[in-house]
């Protein structure tokens, strides 16, 4: 009986995840100057990054934070490429992930491309 439990919950836990990581809240695009990308962590090293984003020259940015899963190296290494420019980033947003070991925000960066 207990196996079958284990069973159950390992099966559970399974789908939900599978659920959390297809279906978004939300997604969009954002514009900016890539400032940022990490590989951090102790035990689930995560990509984390910084976008600033203007509207007017001369005022202060604002900082949009995001992560890429960590599966993901090849868009990593496309971030880190285009670092300093402007691009277009793509995004989905995550919500009710169970653990940080998925990334540090809800955001996570899906594509990007340099902006014109």
């Amino acid at each position: 009986m207990l196996k079958w439990a284990v069973v159950l919950l390992v099966l559970a836990v399974g789908l939900y995840l599978v659920f959390i990581f297809n279906w978004s809240y939300s997604e969009g695009d954002r514009v900016g100057y890539l400032q940022k990308l990490s590989h951090k962590g102790w035990l689930c090293k995560t990509y984390e990054g910084e976008l600033a984003m203007t509207t007017v020259p001369g005022v202060a940015p604002v900082l949009w934070t995001f992560s890429v899963k960590m599966w993901n190296a090849p868009l990593a290494q496309q971030i880190n490429d285009l670092m300093g420019k402007k691009v277009v980033l793509h995004y989905q947003e995550l919500r009710y992930l169970p653990t940080s070991c998925f990334g540090d925000t809800p955001y996570f960066a899906d594509s990007v491309k340099a902006a014109e």
